[in-house]
Formats: C-alpha cells, structure tokens, sequence
C-alpha cells in the first residue's frame, strides 16, 4: 500500500488564505518527507485544487491509499458530512484506491502551546504589532 496525504481545508475567496494552505502543507512535506512521499494540498470548495484534483494527482505520483487530513478545528459537518462525500466521490473516479478521512485538528496540548504562543506574542508586543496595528483587531486608540 502506498499512501498518499491530502491537507484540506475549506477553501476561500481571498488567495491569500488558499496560500497559507499551500505553505502548511509544503513545510509539513520538508519535516515529514522521510515518513510521508506523497502530499498534496487541497480546498474542500471554493478554490483549486480541489480534493479530487490532490486525490487524482497522489494517484498520478503511485498512491493506492489516500489520507485525508481536514486542516479544521472541529468535528463539525465538514468533517462528518461534506469531506467524506467528497472523497467518495473521488475515489470513484480512481478504481483500485481507498481513502480515509483523519480527525480534524480537535483539542490538544500543541493547540494549547499554540494558542499561549499567539497570546505571548501580542503581549510581548504591547499589543501594538504590525500585523493588527492600524486594523479594527486592535481596539486601541
């Protein structure tokens, strides 16, 4: 069995938010290439590629067995409803290929280091940093 890993998340309008995904998944690659060959990026809607394009081109590059990864916080109806439909769908189109869809991100301790990250990073900044200063983020005058 050869897997292959498709990072998903909803898809935007806005291309700076499908580039994030992009950078997600392309620095996943380099950290993980020794565990995982095949990765692509994908958007459940909204933008390309789709998660029938990343499944078809884990397919094109040897994948028998495709793991999708929900880049989502919870288990809402992305995770339990839309996502698998979507693969199912895929999959369909790839005979001799299976999927799994893997929990979303959820609750743990690296979503709790990451949250007081963000939080250091705001106070350490006396909340004046470059990214809100001058944006309705920072409500101060």
């Amino acid at each position: 069995m050869t897997k292959g890993i498709v990072i998903v998340d909803h898809g935007s309008k806005k291309s700076e938010s499908n580039l994030m995904l992009e950078e997600v998944t392309n620095l996943f690659r380099e950290r993980f290439a020794s565990k995982y060959a095949i990765i692509e990026p994908a958007h459940m809607e909204l933008a390309e590629p789709s998660i029938e394009t990343a499944y078809g081109k884990c397919v094109d590059k040897g994948a028998d067995f495709i793991i999708i990864c929900p880049f989502f916080l919870g288990p809402g109806r992305h995770w339990q409803q839309d996502i698998p439909s979507l693969a199912l769908d895929a999959s369909t189109k790839f005979p001799g290929t299976n999927y799994h869809v893997a929990k979303p991100l959820g609750v743990d301790d690296l979503i709790l280091d990451l949250l007081e990250k963000r939080l250091s990073t705001c106070t350490s900044n006396s909340f004046t940093c470059p990214a809100c200063e001058g944006t309705s983020r920072a409500g101060i005058l």
